[in-house]
């Protein structure tokens, strides 16, 4: 039996693994380092990723881990030429509700370290400083967030949306970027460094001196000893725990996305990402409703659905397609690596996209045969922030629960975690971001409460 020793195992080689990787090997020079996947890297839930940023979010602990992630790609765009093709128009978060309350004490609860520079409300006659997003250009877009109210001065600077949007919250610190060329690119420096990639199969850890990983390669028994492990793996996060005897508090949830050319240009191209925040019960014709309510597997999208439905261009000004998703799913499931999607969602995403967009009413029950499904899992925690740092064995470290925002947040769950490898200081967020929190049950108790987890 074969057998390779390094000093550090990182299980997983998705866009967090990766990272991780990255940041051992290039910045903490940690070059006996191994990254582990049964697949091609990039090619299981990295491959599904919307590449969207953002720093929004709810709480500040995470507008900060954002923050912070977002410059760090910053740092590699600049080095690498604009490699990663990042972009910055921004998130557009609508509502039809004129005078959003919870929503804008969100706002500035996520932003509390500086809200007054922050923050910009603009309505009917205060609107001379909103800067529209027609440059796709990160380094000029401007930071905080511009809060658009009142229905007619949206429809000026916006008028492909609906006119039942009466606020919009404009996030300038987001927009897209191309997450295999980040993984690419931090491949590349890895090899460069010393590192290396196995396509293996974990299928047992064992504890001694060292760990030893028993790994299966072509059909052919391996082992891998390592006196440290990253836990990368995704959606099988908590199936490598369990080889360690433990349980993560991590749940696995899968989502789907659909991506189509739009040749009829129902949406601008300089549209940033939108997010239609209010609940729906989809507009089905008299005779659809009919239909659907004699199936029982579907009679479901006859009810109240959730928000967060989301739509942006796709390929840049010139491109063609738009992408569209919608995280309505909540049902934890046993992840697999060929997950089975709904037939019905994509005309459920259409349509529920049309209602903010009506001009995507259009491809109602023609959406073009080049469209693109597809589907990945939402591994995460009940309160959606991460699991970084150590785990409860001694020598195991965590990059995991990253649902819907791994490719974001990459760059800050690699360095966070590798600091905490080489013992290197961290942000001072950090430490909410490990298990450790657990421990906080003032903490707890204020995110269980809180009614926005961020989900998108």
């Amino acid at each position: 039996m074969q057998s390779h020793d390094v000093e550090i195992a990182v299980v997983g080689a998705g866009i967090v693994g990766i990272a991780t990787a990255y940041y051992l090997a290039v910045h903490h020079k940690r070059s006996r380092l191994l990254i582990i996947d049964e697949a091609q890297p990039m090619t299981l839930t990295s491959a599904q990723s919307g590449e969207n940023y953002r720093n929004w979010w709810p709480h500040p602990t995470m507008t900060a881990f954002t923050d912070y992630s977002i410059g760090l790609m910053e740092s590699i765009a600049r080095k690498t030429g604009n490699r990663l093709h990042m972009t910055r128009r921004g998130y557009l978060l609508c509502t039809r509700d004129a005078n959003p309350e919870a929503l804008l004490r969100q706002l500035y609860f996520g932003y509390c370290a500086h809200p007054e520079s922050a923050i910009r409300i603009h309505n009917q006659t205060g609107h001379a400083n909103y800067q529209v997003p027609e440059s796709a250009n990160w380094e000029l877009a401007p930071s905080g967030v511009d809060v658009l109210r009142g229905k007619s001065l949206i429809g000026r600077f916006f008028p492909y949306i609906d006119p039942s949007i009466a606020t919009i919250l404009h996030i300038r610190r987001a927009g897209d970027i191309s997450g295999q060329q980040l993984g690419q690119y931090m491949l590349e420096e890895i090899r460069g460094a010393g590192g290396a990639f196995r396509r293996a199969r974990v299928t047992n850890v064992k504890k001694g001196s060292a760990f030893t990983l028993e790994v299966e390669v072509n059909g052919q028994r391996e082992t891998v000893n390592a006196d440290i492990i990253v836990n990368a793996a995704g959606p099988f996060v908590s199936r490598l725990a369990s080889m360690l005897g433990e349980k993560l508090p991590i749940m696995t949830v899968l989502q789907q996305k659909m991506a189509f050319p739009d040749r009829q240009r129902a949406i601008s191209r300089q549209m940033p990402f939108a997010i239609d925040l209010d609940g729906q019960t989809i507009a089905w014709t008299d005779e659809e409703r009919d239909a659907l309510a004699g199936d029982a597997s579907i009679a479901k999208f006859l009810e109240p659905m959730p928000g967060n439905m989301h739509c942006r261009p796709d390929g840049g000004d010139r491109g063609q397609w738009i992408k569209l998703g919608w995280a309505y799913n909540s049902t934890p499931t046993e992840p697999t690596r060929e997950p089975e999607l709904d037939a019905n969602f994509p005309e459920i995403v259409l349509r529920a996209a049309s209602r903010m967009l009506p001009r995507l009413k259009w491809y109602i029950g023609s959406i073009p045969r080049e469209r693109s499904h597809y589907g990945g899992y939402y591994t995460m925690t009940a309160e959606n922030w991460p699991l970084v740092g150590p785990s409860n064995t001694p020598g195991v470290f965590l990059a995991a629960a990253l649902s819907g925002y791994g490719t974001m947040s990459a760059c800050a769950v690699g360095d966070i975690c590798a600091r905490s490898i080489a013992g290197a200081p961290s942000p001072d967020f950090a430490r909410l971001l490990s298990l450790t929190r657990y421990q906080r049950q003032d903490l707890m108790a204020e995110l269980k409460q809180t009614t926005s987890r961020g989900l998108l």
